[in-house]
């Protein structure tokens, strides 16, 4: 009964994976037809647009060669079988020559075997021991990589090559042949079982590392391609015994036995030892000299390739079929992104903006440099944002700059030198911290801006500049923004109330102060908008009509009550929401959506979505480890009218592609809730968690600023005149405070960050 309601469960997803890749099928003829002129024309070997190849169907979520792996990929890739034989000649899908980490086989034969393959020892369970019988009947596929999805572990079989092809509607095939040796000791004959596997069923391309294989089934596989697969560099082939690094410097010589190559993506851009992308080979255009199309493999979303890709699969795509002689197929675990990364981002990088969505920074492009340098808001600008953002900190001698959190230490190298100038202040934050209205801004001038890795040091941010760029002052951040005629800012400010009562900072009448002289308040070309979750702060720029206010959001909620919105639109125009109050995750599951958005929309709210980023971690396995499905679905599907991101180029291509229209022939779908999940038994799905609470009127409402507080003046020094200045709640910072450091308690801290 589960296998048939899951059955019934796996139609939603089939048939919206089916819309979408039979969209992307289509991509080549509506591209030329309805977006772009002239056609475009691809430097592959062919002149055709590169293919994609599925390793095992789509791996990336379902296990290899599973029947959902396979329907949801068929229609935009060429199938690639890695071959494992049984004894009795059985062909299988496994990659590798080991059954261990894809199968179930322990639970059937916990008896493990050693041989020597390739002149060295291996231990595991080996498909030539057993019939086809016996891995029919007794075997399923796992998810072979760990940090994937495990919910379909045992539920098919191991694919059997045979049952695949006999059926109605059998996919493009590719079938890699590896371990020739081996085999034919057991006495599996690999030659003549592949050369009747040709004369039976339709193969597109047949592959092997192995050069001696090659060469035998070289001129009997007719209108099948043969492809030389090479192994990493040190390896040494089989046949020749030589280094695949040495024999790939004759392509002249393989092209008497094979019509192309498949290589390792590091062989065509290399990537250096320090994570970052060497100069890329001219190996792609050599070995179209020769005639040889060239197929780069190892393609997979959710393994960290290089820090030049900012933790973005398109970007990595794109260096491989944008530029110069292309690739003229990817091998990837992920093809629903490669297909959209040549049908939707190829060649398209010019296009005018499709949707009305602002894109707005989240501390300048915070994922790339740290944030809020002037390094992170130029990037941020170069990507093409529409809206850069200051959250505006006070230094203690009143100078106001942009740091994300008034606490100094994650975002800046306070920890080394002001070690005695931690505090704990429970009205701002539960942990100890360095306060930027606790420092200098000569002394904060001393200090480094230092990167944030906000999802843990596995997920490290481009750390070669993890301490590049100066600290910027209000002053120059809105000079910046007047300069290089962006559509608006946002000035983001918390711990008003703190500063005004506690450290004598009117951090409010600064920011205000800095943005008339700056003439913010006289203008109309650029939007301003000031952000808080202060309704008191918000409340102080009503009589602006040239502002725009912006309620922030932090925690979690699952409903707005009308008198609620009744109660924030006294307040602000803007709502900007963090995610988990919008789209509903469980298990890394979308389990729902809340109807948060529509309630302020119906309001005529405006609504924006904090805070997307690319890492694969960030993202629920609905969106498959792409951030484009998940852009794509809060615009579509949700319908926000503005994205806060740490890495606006990912958006920006995405809203200036044809593919951000969903009327297009090729579009990326949004991600539907509760879709993957339908497909899972319920005993597999993680607890069901207690519902969202909602926003309440007394979550809105703040009360009004205090006075600000008179304090004994700083001791004349050669610091500049205060400038306008301000300092925020929830703002990574850089620790400045105007007053006094009469008392410093030393203790610990970790900072906060968005």
């Amino acid at each position: 009964m589960n296998k048939m309601l899951r059955s019934l469960f796996l139609v939603l997803l089939l048939i919206h994976a089916t819309l979408a890749t039979q969209k992307l099928s289509l991509s080549s003829l509506s591209t030329s037809s309805r977006i772009s002129s002239p056609t475009k024309i691809w430097s592959t070997l062919s002149g055709s647009k590169p293919v994609v190849v599925a390793r095992g169907g789509f791996t990336g979520l379902f296990p290899e060669g599973s029947t959902e792996a396979i329907g949801i990929s068929k229609e935009i890739s060429i199938f690639l079988c890695n071959l494992q034989f049984t004894k009795d000649a059985g062909a299988f899908c496994v990659t590798g020559i080991k059954l261990d980490n894809a199968t179930n086989i322990a639970t059937f034969d916990p008896k493990l075997k050693t041989y020597k393959i390739n002149g060295k020892d291996v231990q595991g369970h080996f498909m030539v021991d057993y019939t086809g019988a016996q891995i029919d009947h007794n075997v399923t596929m796992n998810q072979a990589i760990f940090s994937r999805p495990s919910f379909y572990d045992g539920m098919s079989p191991v694919l059997n090559v045979d049952g695949l092809l006999s059926g109605k509607s059998p996919p493009r095939l590719w079938l890699n042949v590896q371990y020739e040796a081996f085999y034919n000791e057991h006495g599996v004959k690999l030659v003549d079982i592949v050369l009747e596997m040709l004369r039976l069923y339709k193969i597109d391309f047949v592959s092997s590392p192995e050069i001696g294989f090659l060469r035998s089934i070289n001129g009997k596989a007719k209108n099948t391609k043969v492809i030389l697969q090479f192994l990493s560099a040190n390896d040494h082939e089989p046949t020749t015994k030589q280094p695949y690094g040495s024999i790939v410097k004759d392509l002249a010589a393989i092209k008497s036995y094979a019509l192309g190559i498949m290589v390792p993506k590091e062989y065509i851009c290399p990537i250096k030892p320090d994570k970052y992308m060497g100069t890329p080979t001219t190996l792609v255009y050599d070995a179209h000299k020769q005639g040889l199309e060239v197929y780069a493999s190892g393609f997979a979303n959710d393994l960290f390739s290089s820090y030049s890709y900012n933790y973005d699969p398109t970007a990595e795509y794109l260096q491989f079929i944008e530029k110069g002689e292309i690739v003229d197929g990817l091998v990837t675990d992920f093809p629903s992104t490669a297909s959209n990364s040549i049908a939707c981002f190829a060649q398209n990088n010019t296009l005018p903006k499709k949707e009305t969505v602002f894109i707005i920074s989240n501390n300048g492009a915070s994922g790339v440099y740290p944030g809020s340098t002037d390094l992170a808001y130029q990037k941020a600008i170069d990507d093409g944002v529409d809206i850069i953002d200051c959250s505006v900190q006070m230094t203690k001698d009143g100078i106001l700059f942009c740091l994300n959190t008034v606490d100094l230490m994650a975002d800046t190298t306070a920890m080394t030198k002001f070690m005695s100038r931690t505090s704990n202040i429970p009205e701002i934050q539960p942990k100890t911290g360095i306060f930027s209205f606790d420092l200098t801004w000569n002394e904060i001038q001393t200090l480094q801006p230092q990167i944030a890795s906000p999802l843990g040091m596995d997920f490290q941010r481009n750390p070669a500049d993890k301490n590049s760029g100066k600290f910027v002052t209000l002053s120059e951040f809105l000079e910046l923004a007047k300069a290089k005629a962006v559509t608006g800012i946002l000035i983001n400010i918390e711990n008003a109330a703190y500063l005004a009562s506690k450290k004598g900072l009117d951090i409010v009448a600064a920011i205000s102060t800095a943005l008339s002289n700056a003439t913010f308040d006289k203008q109309a070309t650029q939007q301003v908008l000031i952000q808080s979750d202060d309704s008191s702060v918000l409340s102080k720029y009503k009589d602006i009509p040239s502002y725009k206010r912006v309620f922030l959001v932090e925690d979690k909620i699952g409903d707005v009550p009308k008198q609620t919105v009744d109660e924030i639109k006294k307040y602000a125009e803007i709502v900007n929401l963090p995610k988990s109050s919008i789209v509903k995750v469980s298990g890394s599951l979308l389990t729902g959506m809340t109807k948060v958005v529509k309630e302020l929309k119906d309001a005529n709210l405006t609504v924006f979505v904090h805070t997307l980023r690319n890492e694969f971690i960030s993202l629920a396995f609905d969106y498959w480890s792409d951030p484009n499905v998940e852009i794509a679905t809060y615009i579509h599907s949700v319908k926000v009218d503005g994205i806060v991101t740490d890495f606006p180029a990912t958006t920006s291509r995405y809203l200036r592609s044809q593919c951000s229209d969903p009327n297009n022939v090729a579009t990326i779908l949004p991600a539907q809730a509760c879709e993957l999940q339908s497909t899972i038994p319920p005993t597999l799905l993680p607890p069901s968690e207690a519902p969202l609470p909602p926003l309440k009127v007394e979550n809105v409402v703040d009360p009004p600023l205090p006075a600000v507080i008179t304090v004994n003046a700083p001791p004349s020094s050669t610091i500049a005149p205060p400038l306008p200045s301000g300092a925020w709640k929830n703002v990574v910072n850089h620790g400045f405070s105007l007053v006094v450091i009469i008392v410093v308690v030393t203790t610990t801290t970790t900072s906060l960050t968005l």
